[in-house]
């Protein structure tokens, strides 16, 4: 994970809200340019700084968001709820299951769900699961083990999941 200071012009630019985005491999390599190390500008003159924080919003308002936006809640259950999962993202509790954990219905969560996240407490498990999946892939971890881990029962229903919220195969984002 980098963090980019910019502008309030160029960030503006940028969507308003929390959003996932797909970074080209320029964009990436600006980024890592801009957030290396060993100086905040790597010895670069400030308008070759600025040049390449301009670049890097470029790229990103032509960037496709992604489907994967994970909103949080604002209710004391949905977060003590949440936080069940995110601490174990394979976890098989069913919602009537954690709302007897978190002090409330199945009914209450379903509609807390909707009213708050604007998705199915599945849509938002999956999303997570989906969540964890990048992170595991990105390590390198096989789509296998990921599946496994992540609270899939088999890898096919994992693939599946996984290429239609991301756009490709769990394989194909482990090897790119």
């Amino acid at each position: 994970m980098r963090i980019l200071f910019l502008f309030d012009a160029l960030a503006a630019r940028l969507p308003a809200h929390p959003a996932v985005l797909t970074v080209s491999a320029l964009a990436r390599e600006a980024l890592l340019a801009l957030t290396a190390e060993e100086t905040d500008t790597g010895g670069r003159a400030p308008e070759a700084v600025d040049r390449l924080h301009a670049v890097v919003v470029d790229e990103l308002t032509a960037a496709p968001e992604q489907p994967l936006r994970l909103p949080e809640p604002a209710d004391d259950r949905l977060r003590a709820l949440t936080a069940i999962l995110y601490a174990d993202p394979a976890n098989q509790q069913t919602l009537a299951v954690l709302g007897a954990r978190v002090g409330a219905t199945e009914r209450t969560l379903s509609r807390l769900f909707g009213q708050e996240l604007r998705m199915s407490f599945h849509q938002w498990r999956t999303q997570l699961r989906v969540h964890h999946a990048l992170t595991r892939l990105a390590a390198g971890k096989s789509v296998t083990d990921t599946a496994l881990a992540s609270g899939w029962s088999n890898p096919t229903s994992f693939i599946e999941a996984f290429a239609a919220l991301v756009g490709e195969t769990p394989g194909r984002y482990r090897n790119r």
